[in-house]
């Protein structure tokens, strides 16, 4: 059945990332399109061990997921948190709905991995890293072609993906289109759970956001009394091209205190040396970092470091 469903009129009409999936489940995969749910669903126990590996994050999430599932209820919409490997940790839905979210498996302990369940909104995401919407024949798995589900992971406070933040319907939606201003209300999510996260990691030390970013993360660091950044976001480690082995060898420095400066050229000269440092000397990310074109940090620099006159 993999090659019909490649070869289906479906296909032409799929987004990019649908059709990666897609190939995925066929070539390296083997799952079939008419595979059935996995019924092993985490016991008690196991679902009590993955809440207690997401750690702070089960915490944090609570009050989050209870106001997403106050946005998208009025949509008939559940909300669902999982672990890095697509298992469900936490529901938030409607009474009315619960029979039907335990059938179709949008419960806590269910797995939706990508290589399990196929394509699908959260085990996608995961594999992509970007926000996936899935919605109804866009599923691999027949069985789930009665599903719509929007999807976007999430970042921790070490820059690792942490989790998905998921909001599924099993009500006909045949537009799709409620599914798709899912996205926005989960990217939304997404940043504000990454933000309180990492203020948590990281509340006895400095915590400097590098401005709005763009996207599910957040360009955040965390500097400890020396100036050295000792944690950042995803966003801000593609932000300053950095690694988990290069982040505790950062100094922000905030330059010294020159005497006789007006304040306000001080507090400027800080920031443009601060970021300077942090892009490690290159103009085009220091720019990037500031909000400012290259010739107009050119200029700024030029304005605080005047050529002697002769």
């Amino acid at each position: 059945m993999n090659s019909i469903a490649l070869s289906s009129g479906v296909w032409s009409s799929l987004s990019p990332v649908i059709r990666k999936s897609w190939r995925r489940c066929a070539d390296d995969y083997g799952i079939t399109t008419d595979s059935m749910l996995s019924k092993d669903i985490l016991c008690s126990a196991e679902l009590r061990q993955a809440r207690e590996r997401m750690g702070v994050t089960m915490k944090i999430a609570d009050p989050e997921l209870d106001r997403l599932h106050g946005i998208v209820s009025t949509l008939d919409y559940n909300v669902l948190l999982t672990d890095p490997a697509g298992i469900v940790v936490a529901r938030r839905g409607a009474p009315p709905f619960e029979k039907g979210c335990r059938r179709w498996h949008l419960w806590p302990g269910a797995n939706w991995a990508e290589t399990t369940a196929g394509t699908n909104g959260i085990g996608t995401c995961l594999v992509e890293g970007q926000p996936v919407t899935v919605h109804r024949d866009e599923h691999w798995c027949t069985e789930l072609r009665y599903l719509t589900c929007s999807a976007v992971p999430f970042y921790g406070p070490n820059g690792s993906v942490a989790g998905a933040l998921d909001a599924s319907s099993i009500r006909s939606d045949p537009s799709g289109r409620a599914a798709l201003m899912m996205e926005a209300v989960l990217i939304d999510a997404a940043r504000r759970l990454e933000r309180r996260s990492f203020l948590e990691a990281f509340r006895n030390k400095t915590v400097l956001l590098l401005g709005e970013g763009q996207g599910i993360s957040l360009p955040m660091i965390a500097l400890d009394d020396t100036r050295i950044v000792v944690g950042a976001t995803y966003a801000a480690r593609i932000m300053l091209g950095i690694d988990n082995t290069d982040v505790a060898s950062v100094c922000f420095d905030l330059g010294a205190r020159a005497t006789g400066v007006p304040d306000f050229q001080e507090a400027e000269r800080a920031v443009i040396e601060g970021a300077l440092a942090m892009a490690q000397g290159k103009i085009a990310p220091a720019a990037r970092l500031l909000g400012v074109s290259r010739s107009t940090l050119y200029r700024k620099l030029k304005a605080l470091n005047p050529a002697p006159s002769a």
